[in-house]
């Protein structure tokens, strides 16, 4: 009789996924993308771009050097990604602890899975050496 139900057979990650709130699941979408080369390769082109223009005498200067708005546009950002990127690492740090929780159940479930077939082996063998021991006494008996 298997009573599982489908939320029973869900590993530790899909249970931890399902209760995150929608605010979490920005963050760490956020975090991830700031964490990437594409993330890096988009802002240096950006950076380039925005001090190349600001640099060339024949187009407006909005941010003349050195490139104020830019520093504040970054101090911006960082003030921001700090705190996301420290949301998402704990919530790593939760799915961390859940998945080294569930690694212990199944080393325990697999211990005394072992343990229950070292008696059964240890008891298969002294059934088949008491077999043994009474077929000899039959035989000497016999002689």
């Amino acid at each position: 009789m298997q009573t599982n139900t489908t939320s029973n057979n869900k590993n530790w990650h899909q249970k931890h996924v399902e209760t995150l709130s929608f605010g979490s699941r920005i963050a760490d979408s956020v975090a991830k993308g700031m964490g990437s080369w594409k993330f890096i390769i988009i802002q240096t082109i950006l950076v380039i771009l925005w001090m190349s223009l600001n640099l060339m005498a024949f187009v407006y200067h909005w941010d003349v050097y050195p490139f104020i708005l830019l520093n504040l546009v970054f101090s911006t950002q960082a003030a921001y990604a700090a705190p996301i990127i420290m949301m998402a690492q704990n919530r790593q740090n939760d799915r961390d602890r859940l998945q080294a929780k569930a690694d212990y159940d199944t080393n325990v479930e697999a211990k005394k899975e072992i343990e229950a077939l070292a008696i059964k082996l240890n008891k298969l063998e002294v059934d088949k050496l008491d077999k043994i021991i009474t077929m000899l006494e039959e035989m000497k008996i016999k002689k």
